[in-house]
């Protein structure tokens, strides 16, 4: 009896448990139900869906005239899974696949490429480089097309991963200007507008089906808003003439940098921003934006105390400065003329020549007593304030303030002539296209408009930033500047074809650990052509490296000033007036026979060709001349045509590359120099991603 109890009390005891555990099962499956359940379902979806991001397309940046200046292309890093690929497929196919493979990337011999792709499948390799290097668009379309990849990733192993890189066409003609975009690494117009050209990403919802593959899931995409493309100011042609100007300078004199800007006098548009810095190993390159880096100006920051004196109305620039000889003591300093013996003169005269002693006594005679009123007129022709040109990275200028312990009995003097001062070469760019512009000072900026798939979204218009001066106060100043070209520092430089005015300017450097003992100089020279009607402003600065053999402005800037402005005027014949205002019509593409018959008008063009910077070669490559029947000379440019091969022999390297890739082409280069020789015949059909080799001389 006692047996039975204690079996029957075991039984029970061993009911309850399994019935609390059941209980416990249920209270546990139940909180996993209502208070887990969201979080562990969600879990369960990402194991079979996710999102994936559409990425927008960033916009492109243009010139006025059309030429691409940055765009993103595609690029494709391309693996193979030999895994997946069966040895009937692959035994079958890896002949054809190594010649076609061969024939693309041309690096290898099929061969070699047979030999290798076996070597990875017998080792099974899932994630195999394929030749090592990144695909463009059209070569990726083609091998998406090569025996064993067209069956996929699945079957064919095949796996690309898409990359944009943003790339320039013209390299680094105006580098620096454009900028970069490297994810968080911007500058330039690509960093300064990046919220216009980014765009905004789209999502869409994939879900995850047989063989591991992810598809989308119909109705769920939101798609991407693509950037929008800016227009920019910049005359792609004038940089290149620019560039090279500036570049051969600084090489000749072994130059630690220099800068050359170029704005449209009536609108403050840059059309040109050249930015060159010496390399380590003696190169330039396009690796600061030195034309908003502030230094002291010296001799053209003239300009600025004479229109400080022109608008209080206390000289006229035909009256008498005594120069004194080029000594002359301001308290315990002495300060020099680069050139002693000047004595009584004009002051037109004496700004021509650049005199320091008498544009500073001019500027301490008159402020010494008030020189707030003279720091007060460079806050009006805004040297003391950001531009505002659409760049980042603009540095504040630096102006010395009475009262402050900087300044000195002899600080208005040196002043005056561009010492204890420093102001950027863009400011100094916006002062005298002020004085060219009949007094307006204009914002610069380089982008001129903003368009969304290709219709223009927004226009940038020119604005008027302050006036230096009346009528009176602007042609004075204007005669002055003319002066430096005719008879001053600068005489010599203007062209037989137009007219300039402008202003050399040479200082010491005394900045960034350089004190005006290391023999370090800046050399400028900035003007306006033509001088009856200026259209644009250059402004060159160059610094050299420590006691150059030469560093006066109109020894190493003005010759880049004439350089560019012969490129302009180039662009611009019988539009100004003057000397070849009879060229008028060649400018139109049409010549009465009237005026000149075709042989005479070859001689006149030719003559005047042999004085511009424009190649022979170039030039017969452009244009041809014809006579049409009713005996007129007609100027036209040469046709080409979109879906023909083009004819680029004797063209440079650059050139040639750049339009055959434009087209579409892949180009093999062999040699050095101009091209010789073309595989594909001109006139021949493109066909996109075709190889051409050219052969240079």
């Amino acid at each position: 009896m006692n047996i039975k109890k204690d079996i029957r009390f075991r039984v029970y005891i061993a009911f309850t448990c399994i019935c609390l555990f059941g209980c416990a099962i249920i209270f546990k499956a139940a909180m996993i139900q209502v208070k887990e359940g969201p979080k562990l379902r969600a879990m369960a979806r990402e194991m079979h869906t996710r999102f994936d991001t559409l990425i927008a397309e960033r916009g492109n940046i243009y010139t006025e005239e059309g030429a691409l200046l940055s765009s993103s292309i595609p690029e494709f890093d391309v693996h193979v899974d030999f895994s997946v690929i069966d040895s009937a497929t692959f035994r079958k196919n890896i002949d054809t696949l190594a010649l076609c493979m061969s024939r693309l990337t041309m690096d290898k011999t099929q061969d070699q490429y047979k030999e290798e792709f076996v070597r990875a499948y017998e080792e099974g390799s899932k994630y195999y480089p394929l030749a090592r290097r990144k695909f463009k668009y059209f070569e990726y379309e083609a091998l998406r097309k090569f025996p064993i990849f067209n069956r996929g990733k699945a079957l064919g192993g095949f796996i690309a991963d898409a990359k944009e890189k943003r790339e320039n066409p013209y390299g680094m003609r105006a580098f620096r200007t454009i900028g970069v975009f490297r994810d968080k690494n911007m500058s330039g117009l690509e960093a300064t507008y990046n919220r216009v050209l980014i765009g905004e990403n789209g999502r869409r919802v994939v879900q995850k089906s047989t063989g591991n593959v992810w598809v989308p899931i119909e109705g769920s995409e939101v798609e991407p808003q693509n950037g929008k493309d800016i227009v920019t100011t910049l005359d792609i042609n004038v940089q290149e003439v620019a560039e090279y100007a500036l570049r051969s300078i600084l090489e000749k004199y072994e130059c630690l940098y220099g800068t050359c800007i170029v704005m449209e006098t009536k609108t403050g548009k840059i059309r040109t921003l050249v930015n060159l810095g010496r390399q380590p190993n003696g190169t330039y390159w396009e690796d600061f934006n030195y034309a908003m880096i502030p230094t002291e100006p010296g001799s053209t920051f003239k300009l600025a105390t004479l229109l400080s004196l022109l608008n209080d109305k206390l000289i006229n620039v035909d009256q008498n400065v005594d120069a004194e000889g080029g000594t002359v003591h301001f308290g315990n300093r002495t300060m020099h003329d680069s050139h002693l013996g000047l004595g009584v003169m004009p002051i037109w005269k004496a700004y021509a020549e650049s005199s320091n002693t008498a544009m500073a006594k001019l500027a301490n005679s008159n402020y010494a007593n008030n020189p707030k009123k003279f720091i007060d007129h460079l806050h009006q022709f805004r040297l003391d304030t950001f531009t505002g040109i659409d760049l980042l990275g603009e540095r504040r200028t630096v102006i010395t303030r009475p009262g402050t312990a900087s300044w000195s009995n002899s600080t208005l003097p040196w002043m005056g002539t561009g010492y204890g001062i420093q102001i950027s070469p863009l400011h100094t760019c916006m002062l005298y296209n002020a004085v060219a512009n009949g007094g307006k000072m204009m914002k610069p900026y380089l982008v001129s408009s903003i368009r969304e798939y290709g219709k223009e979204v927004r226009r940038i218009e020119p604005v008027v930033l302050t006036t230096v001066g009346d009528a009176g106060v602007i042609a004075q100043a204007q005669k002055c500047t003319r002066a430096v070209v005719t008879e001053g520092t600068a005489k010599g430089i203007e062209s037989p074809y137009y007219t300039m005015c402008g202003k050399t300017g040479t200082a010491q450097v005394a900045d960034k650990g350089i004190s005006y003992g290391d023999g370090v100089y800046q050399g400028s020279f900035v003007g306006y052509l033509p001088a009856e009607n200026p259209q644009y402003t250059i402004c060159v600065v160059i610094r050299t490296k420590p006691h150059s053999r030469a560093y006066y402005g109109g020894a190493i800037a003005a010759p880049v000033f004439r350089m560019v402005a012969d490129k302009i005027f180039s662009e611009n014949i019988g539009a100004w007036g003057g000397p070849l205002d009879s060229l008028a019509r060649f400018s139109t593409g049409v010549v009465p026979a009237k005026s000149a018959t075709a042989r005479n008008y070859n001689v006149l063009f030719n003559a005047i060709r042999k004085k511009l910077p424009m190649p022979d070669e170039d030039v017969n490559k452009i244009m041809q001349v014809s006579v049409d029947s009713t005996n007129r000379i007609v100027v036209a440019p040469k046709s080409m045509y979109r879906n023909l091969v083009p004819d680029v022999k004797g063209m440079s390297l650059r050139d040639a590359v750049y339009m055959l890739e434009t087209f579409g082409m892949h180009v093999n280069v062999k040699g050095k120099g101009k091209v010789a020789e073309q595989s594909i015949t001109p006139g021949t059909t493109v066909t996109k991603g075709q190889v051409i080799t050219i052969q240079l001389s």
